[in-house]
């Protein structure tokens, strides 16, 4: 064969920006790298430079990709979450909310259902920031491992948002882009039960794993006093307003969804007490800064992947079953992996056709939110779970949250499937 003809033949190349993703993911496994120890907004922000230098995405596209309406909404809940944790308001509530347990089990189911209930009215991601110093403060307590405490807000706030038109941003997304004329009793009707059922699943799968904490006596009680009633005050007055604004929020996408108004508004009007108080600066010098910047570098590399057009070339390989529900489920959760779950939403929405049953929708929902129940990158609420622990000298290695979560995850869609 003539050499000429072997240089000019062209060398499929596997996609880079794939490529990297997948170098973040088993950087997020080993999390070590000789001895440099490194933190998962370091690895996610490392990947999106790179694509960046290797030109799988312009400077312009970058900046186009990253969503600003979700960084405020994170940033004024973090502002929120600060301020009931630093005064002392936030152990005060969470006391109230397990002051019945009288062991582990019950603590730990007390954490699942709260959480999950919680977080379909008050989104994940909320629930994730104020979550994280309320049950490591529940592990210091009652002596109770802080991994159990971590996975239990971790797989009570990723799966009990599933029932829930503003759970999470996708469903969202599904609630307004689907056509559903009551979104909300849709959403309940179809998944409150089967999600109820996910949550004792995780009780029962934490239980198998944790064999040895669940044998603990009886919890000792002992009320929490608030640290500064001043911030304190200020706090209440923030997650009232995050209260109000969310039932308004509710009534809109129900009833008047073109009236509807973004969640970064929510989250701005209710820190606005915290950011004009007194406390302001100690506020912002706490905040956890390093989870925006991985939200950045996230919506980098994902557009990036994105942009790529892989995820896009096998669905349309698999066009003619795209509407079965198992197939949604399956796709949901693998691929939500790689783009995250609200771009595969925004892709797989239309893909699906103009003809879609609420079923479809409905498992759609389901399938891109459990997807947060597999890996750690699989929800952004779990990275806002492990990075606020990990400033607690607390954390949950990508395998041990594998180990769990692969197991959580195929009871989850099994029950899924045979409801939906």
């Amino acid at each position: 064969m003539p050499i000429e003809f072997i240089l000019s033949s062209p060398v499929p190349l596997p996609d880079l920006s794939v490529l990297t993703l997948l170098g973040v993911f088993v950087l997020t496994a080993l999390r070590q790298v000789g001895s440099l120890r490194l933190q998962i907004w370091q690895i996610m922000t490392f990947g999106a430079i790179l694509v960046l230098l290797l030109g799988e995405i312009s400077p312009q596209e970058a900046l186009a990709a990253i969503n600003t309406d979700v960084l405020v909404f994170l940033f004024g809940a973090f502002c929120v979450g600060e301020a009931l944790n630093r005064s002392g308001y936030l152990a005060w509530i969470g006391d109230r909310i397990v002051s019945r347990a009288k062991d582990t089990d019950q603590l730990v189911l007390l954490v699942l259902f709260s959480t999950g209930i919680l977080s379909a009215v008050l989104m994940n991601d909320t629930l994730a920031i104020m979550g994280t110093p309320l049950v490591l403060g529940f592990s210091r307590k009652y002596n109770v491992s802080s991994k159990l405490m971590l996975f239990s807000l971790a797989f009570g706030v990723t799966t009990g948002s599933v029932m829930s038109p503003i759970g999470n941003p996708q469903n969202l997304l599904i609630a307004i882009n689907g056509n559903l004329d009551s979104p909300f009793v849709t959403f309940l009707h179809s998944l409150a039960l089967p999600t109820l059922i996910c949550l004792l699943i995780a009780y029962i799968v934490l239980k198998l794993f944790f064999r040895e904490e669940f044998g603990k006596s009886t919890l000792t009680q002992s009320e929490e006093v608030i640290t500064d009633s001043e911030l304190a005050s200020t706090a209440k007055k923030a997650l009232s307003l995050l209260l109000i604004l969310i039932i308004c929020k509710i009534f809109l996408v129900e009833f008047f969804p073109t009236w509807d108004f973004s969640l970064s508004w929510i989250a701005l009007i209710s820190a606005s007490p915290v950011l004009l108080s007194k406390k302001r600066v100690e506020i912002l010098k706490n905040i956890d800064w390093s989870t925006l910047v991985f939200f950045v570098s996230m919506f980098v590399l994902m557009q990036s992947v994105w942009i790529s057009g892989t995820c896009q070339e096998l669905l349309a390989r698999l066009s003619p079953q795209l509407g079965s529900v198992s197939m949604i489920l399956a796709l949901s959760i693998g691929l939500s992996q790689l783009i995250s779950n609200v771009p595969f939403v925004a892709l797989y929405l239309p893909a699906m056709g103009s003809t879609v049953s609420q079923g479809q929708l409905m498992a759609l929902a389901a399938g891109s939110t459990i997807a947060g129940n597999l890996l750690i990158l699989g929800a952004a609420s779990n990275v806002i779970i492990i990075q606020n622990a990990e400033k607690e000298g607390k954390t949950i290695s990508f395998v041990e949250f594998s180990r769990i979560g692969i197991l959580i995850t195929i009871l989850d869609a099994v029950t899924y499937f045979i409801f939906l």
